[in-house]
């Protein structure tokens, strides 16, 4: 059984979608959420975790001297539970070289557009459904990718397109990739898996 993580900065509503697919769906006997990290203390991620019986831990920026001790503590949190994933659910720091390079090739995130449009630093949430709908763009989507130095950079996993109407609003266009993004984010954990296992 793989063990994963989830970092999250919000809401949790894709930590929830993982949790449920491998209690009820697609990550049945394949992975089980162990534990999730927040670096934000009022983020409902943490109490989601908490109605799931997971560890979850809170790890503020501001609670320590330096990024370097903070992220050290990120690491061996991560290192202490045996997590053999990452999973990234709408967590808003950009991960430390030290974890990656721990880590290579086992950090995964989700991004709410069809990168390479409409990424990179400052591209997130309300933002990304903003300006892909002032872009005029007929369609969008999300994308699971591989973590590194870069953000949103890394080699696609998975990626999944919605229709935008003519007269959808980034409100509209949010929903739609949430709910899709529910169901791709599951199934690229399971195809990062299986390609592992060989």
């Amino acid at each position: 059984m793989i063990r994963l993580a989830i970092l999250a900065s919000g809401n949790g509503s894709n930590m929830q979608a993982i949790v449920d697919a491998y209690k009820f769906g697609i990550l049945k006997s394949l992975a089980e959420v162990i534990l999730v990290i927040s670096n934000n203390a009022n983020a409902f991620v943490l109490e989601r975790a908490k109605r799931e019986n997971i560890k979850s831990v809170c790890m503020e920026r501001k609670s320590f001297k330096d990024d370097e001790s903070f992220n050290k503590n990120i690491l061996a949190e991560l290192q202490v539970a045996n997590i053999d994933l990452v999973c990234l659910a709408g967590y808003m720091r950009m991960v430390d070289k030290e974890i990656l390079k721990v880590y290579n090739g086992r950090i995964l995130n989700i991004h709410p557009a069809l990168l390479p449009k409409f990424g990179g630093e400052g591209m997130y949430g309300h933002f990304v459904h903003e300006a892909v709908v002032k872009s005029g763009e007929k369609k969008s989507g999300v994308t699971v990718h591989f973590v590194n130095e870069e953000y949103d950079a890394g080699k696609i996993i998975l990626q999944k397109e919605v229709k935008i109407f003519k007269d959808d609003t980034p409100e509209d266009v949010a929903r739609k990739v949430l709910e899709i993004g529910h169901k791709v984010y599951p199934q690229a954990i399971k195809r990062v898996i299986e390609e592992k296992r060989g």
